[in-house]
């Protein structure tokens, strides 16, 4: 089903809440590529290491998210997770050019720098997708988790997350897609890594 882009690997970024899933699987049907969750990579970095080997993937596990937070405090840890997860990130990456497969790789912690760093295969794209109002991805949680009710906190980092996420990618050289409209995400952001 291959339709003739020239990526082997589509990395999707962005913050919680934007709408990553509801694009990287139509693009991973599209083009008969597996898909992966960073945020299964995670859990399964997070179940073979120790806190005290690496502290920054377990910081959730050990500090639990509370909303008396700073969106600026979180964004810093959501951001430290992601950095210390760029190894394992990188070998499957690495495992899939060597296997040869097609495989579109999304979640929170796919940042602009990994993106860039591996665009220079000529086999790896990146796209950052982006939404800049609180109010919808307030309303994209409660209509993906209405048993969460409302999500303020939660909703504003996402939004600081995605501004920081938008700047590195400007300095990167990494695309942004806006999530909206969403009737043509999936075109959109097909016509982005087909560039």
């Amino acid at each position: 089903m291959d339709t003739g882009k020239n990526w082997r690997i589509a990395l999707i970024g962005g913050p919680s809440g934007v709408g990553k899933s509801r694009l990287s699987y139509p693009l991973a049907h599209r083009h008969g590529a597996a898909l992966v969750e960073v945020d299964d990579l995670v859990v399964a970095v997070q179940s073979m290491t120790t806190p005290e080997q690496h502290p920054d993937l377990h910081h959730w596990l050990t500090h639990p998210y509370h909303s008396g937070q700073s969106a600026t405090f979180v964004v810093e840890r959501q951001i430290a997770l992601a950095e210390a997860l760029v190894p394992a990130l990188d070998a499957v990456v690495r495992n899939h050019l060597e296997a040869g497969d097609r495989v579109v790789i999304e979640g929170d912690y796919v940042l602009p720098s990994f993106c860039a760093r591996w665009a220079g295969t000529g086999e790896v794209a990146g796209v950052i997708v982006h939404e800049p109002d609180e109010a919808r991805v307030l309303a994209n949680y409660l209509a993906r988790e209405p048993e969460s009710g409302p999500q303020a906190h939660r909703a504003a980092v996402s939004v600081q997350h995605g501004r920081w996420l938008v700047e590195q990618a400007g300095l990167h050289g990494v695309a942004v897609l806006p999530a909206r409209p969403w009737s043509t995400g999936a075109d959109r952001l097909d016509d982005l890594l087909g560039s």
